[in-house]
């Protein structure tokens, strides 16, 4: 760094230059300027720098004694402020004057040529490092992030890619910089070949990486372009492939990686010994246990016999330090020592378990939440302040408030205390997301014709962790207005309320202008208790006045459907209250009204780790409803068991659902028709119109029924490019159910199959579904036909 100007000003006298006493004194020259008190000090040659920031970095002030010593302070640090690119202090009598050249500001940067990169990213990340506009010019600054740019298209496999950078100055001492990108053509995998291999084939171990020659799908996933984190990645899973099956001493011997000239083609050979197949002579423990040997042997999956599996090794030491981690042992050590027999080709373990000292969390620190009160988290969290650390509890506290489904990502960390080696403190990190959902909605088909939908749903009202909703549905043949509030705690216990006050009027079509309508107005309120961590039973009560309304124009009452006279007839209601049955037929109209009281019991369990996009872990729901009392006499219950299990290392997940709803009258009274069920679209079973199976009216209407089956199966994937991210995934599915009219059987299973996507989307959930059926009817009776839909969708707003 240059300290001092090598700019003089004559004549010397009576100007006096500090630079060259300074100069002098670093040098060692015996001549040097006399000190001087400090009457005044001018700033000149600043443009946009304040004069206030010159002052602060002089060591002298005014009415101070200046001196050569104070003069090559003030020269360094003003060079070390990375503002100037030329300083120079002199004296004119007793008024110190600093002249100082700042450095050029950049006005812009901008890229020409890119497209591999968003722009704006780009234009982000290089003024994190100190390029950008407004930012002081340095041109060691702007060669780094050449060099960096260049580096970021080495790793997309572009290795023509050739960067210009043009800096060029402009009014008002500013410069714009330009990066000109020629990204040139991508180097592609041309081959892989592996060397060495003997008890498995190149074809099985390079279909296990995820660098790829080219392929159908390579444009878009980019497993064809080298990357060496990808490769360092591919290598352990080899080395992981052949110690899983019995090869503990296989080594990767080299990697080579060659590009031709053109830089076009890449190949890629990796050497390998794979050494001998070894199997498990004896597995056994030593160390501090506490008594409990036999408790912790049994979580060593390795066994005597068996064929020598690094991960199932892997898994056994993670079992036994998790176990004792239960047990408030955060730091134990388990190490399996390896006892190799070449001669016998047996290898034998010892596992040494070291369990530390006991350990107890201090503090529980909460953040990240916005909105969310703390005592809403906290009331979830069941590992505790000062009591011992337990990883099963700290585990569970992590997936109960992952389960509240208000954030979008939840961490949880177990730091020392510093000076500590008996606490840690948990750090339980969340990202808050909208918990408020709008769900609207516009359709049309020719029964229906328009539909409106709308609802608002906050799941985390005030961040109370309390539920609040609207829900509104308005068409021709269906309006809902539904108002609910759930209080999750209703005591400290855990003990949850739920109201809902709802007005419903259904008008299901029928042949020959004949029609009928439902109108049902009540509520209920409903309790849920936890029993377990994962079991929750729930009671409730409700009061229920249907009213159900004929209006059959130019025909009569028996043009109306079936099951709709037969209810009708069960409660013996009859309109106008005359008692001539057949005046009220020839008045075209027919009314009755039933009062309803359904009682409900339900039972769930819950362990999956998430709500909204599971991976792992089961839910079940058993609900109940009896209406002993009042005109209304029925029952309902319903069955329903999702399984969700990882694949292939996590990345993708099994999941499985089973429905089962079945519903009928009390003390010979007909089922309500306003309870039946209904199936098909998303939900049920896709492929099907919405709410489509089962019987149907004379004109091929849906008219639901008190039975039902649904099951789903799905495979769910990584979206390509989207690495692990649960909240986009692509699935195929295997759906098959029915609605039945009064008992199962009668019409077998619909089924169908397809693809879709899942999407939690910033604006709310999306599901997007491409269906095939399998066995659909499309001919014949129309009261026999299927109604297919294909593409299907659904979709909430978040706010």
């Amino acid at each position: 760094m240059k300290l001092y100007s090598e700019r003089f000003s004559l004549p010397i006298l009576p100007r006096r230059l500090i630079a060259i006493a300074a100069f002098a004194l670093c040098s060692g020259y015996s001549h040097a300027a006399d000190p001087f008190t400090v009457k005044d000090i001018r700033v000149e040659g600043i443009q946009r720098t304040e004069a206030g920031t010159v002052f602060s970095y002089l060591p002298v002030r005014v009415g101070e004694t200046f001196t050569d010593e104070k003069g090559a302070a003030a020269i360094k640090a003003l060079y070390a402020t990375g503002f100037f690119k030329d300083v120079r202090i002199e004296v004119e009598g007793d008024v110190l004057v600093v002249f100082v050249e700042e450095r050029p500001a950049i006005a812009s940067v901008t890229f020409t040529g890119t497209k591999e990169f968003d722009k704006d990213q780009l234009t982000k990340a290089l003024k994190e490092i100190g390029v950008g506009e407004s930012r002081i010019f340095d041109k060691a600054l702007v060669d780094r992030a050449e060099q960096e740019l260049k580096r970021q298209y080495l790793s997309r496999g572009l290795y023509s890619a050739q960067i210009t950078t043009t800096v060029t100055p402009i009014e008002r001492n500013r410069v714009a910089i330009t990066f000109a990108v020629d990204e040139g053509d991508v180097a592609r995998i041309k081959n892989i070949n592996i060397i060495g291999n003997k008890a498995f084939s190149e074809k099985e171990l390079i279909s296990m990486l995820s660098l790829r020659t080219p392929g159908w799908f390579t444009w878009y996933s980019k497993a064809d372009q080298y990357s060496k984190q990808k490769l360092a990645g591919d290598i352990e899973k080899v080395k992981s492939f052949y110690q899983d099956r019995g090869y503990i001493e296989m080594q990767i011997e080299s990697t080579q990686v060659s590009i031709t000239p053109d830089k076009k083609d890449i190949f890629i050979t990796i050497n390998i010994k794979e050494g001998e197949k070894y199997t498990v002579s004896d597995v056994k423990l030593e160390g501090e246990m506490f008594g409990r040997e036999a408790e912790l042997a049994s979580l060593v999956q390795l066994k005597k016999g068996e064929v020598f599996s690094g991960a199932k090794l892997t898994a056994s030491t993670k079992n036994i330090s998790d176990r004792l981690g239960n047990f408030g042992y955060a730091f134990a050590n388990v190490n399996a020592n390896p006892q190799i027999d070449r001669e016998k080709k047996e290898v034998a373990f010892t596992v040494l378990i070291d369990p530390g000292k006991r350990v107890y969390v201090r503090n529980i620190n909460i953040g990240g939440n916005t909105k969310t009160r703390d005592e809403v988290i906290r009331r979830e969290m069941r590992q505790f302040e000062n009591s011992w650390y337990d990883a099963e509890k700290i585990k569970l506290s992590r997936d109960r408030v992952d389960r509240l489904d208000y954030f979008s990502d939840v961490t949880i960390e177990t730091p020392d205390v510093p000076g500590k080696t008996d606490q840690v403190d948990v750090n339980l990190g969340v990202t808050e997301k909208p918990t408020g959902n709008i769900m609207l909605g516009a359709g049309f088909s020719s029964s229906e014709k328009l539909s409106l939908s709308g609802g608002v749903n906050q799941a985390n009202a005030f961040g109370s962790g309390n539920t609040v909703g609207v829900n509104v549905n308005t068409s021709r043949l269906n309006r809902t207005i539904a108002v609910s509030s759930t209080n999750p705690y209703f005591t400290d216990d855990g003990i949850s309320r739920s109201y809902e006050v709802f007005i419903r009027t259904t008008r299901p079509p029928v042949i020959n202008s004949g029609d009928y309508r439902i109108r049902t107005t009540g509520g209920n309120i409903k309790f849920g208790v936890p029993f377990t961590e994962y079991d929750t039973v729930f009671f409730g009560a409700g009061v229920e006045r249907t009213e159900i309304q004929t209006y059959t124009g130019l025909t009569n009452y028996n043009d109306s459907p079936d099951a709709f006279k037969r209810y009708v007839d069960s409660i013996n209601g009859v309109a106008n209250s005359t008692t001539d049955p057949l005046s009220a037929f020839a008045t075209g109209q027919h009314n009755a009204s039933a009062i309803g009281v359904p009682l409900t019991a339900a039972w769930q369990r819950d362990n999956r780790d998430s709500a909204l996009v599971p991976t792992k872990g089961r839910y079940q729901r058993a609900n109940f409803e009896i209406s002993p009392a009042g005109d209304s006499n029925y029952y309902r219950a319903t069955y329903q068991h999702q399984y969700f299990k990882p694949l292939f290392g996590g990345s993708t997940t099994l999941a499985l659902n089973g429905e089962v709803n079945y519903g009928k009258g009390l003390g010979g009274k007909t089922y309500p028709i306003f309870k039946n069920f209904y199936g098909g679209g998303i939900g049920s079973v896709r492929g099907y119109e919405s709410s489509s199976l089962g019987p149907k009216a004379p004109n091929g209407d849906p008219l639901g029924g008190s039975a039902r089956i649904i099951l789903n199966a799905e495979l769910q994937f990584p979206f390509p490019g989207s690495g692990l991210d649960r909240s986009l995934r692509w699935f195929t599915f295997f759906d098959a159910g029915n609605v039945y009219a009064d008992s199962f059987g009668g019409g077998g299973l619909k089924a169908s199959a397809g693809i879709g996507l899942s999407w939690v989307s910033p604006i709310g959930p999306l599901k997007l579904s491409f269906g095939k059926p399998l066995n659909a009817k499309t001919d014949g009776d129309i009261t026999q036909r299927d109604r297919t839909q294909a593409f299907q969708f659904q979709l909430g707003t978040g706010f």
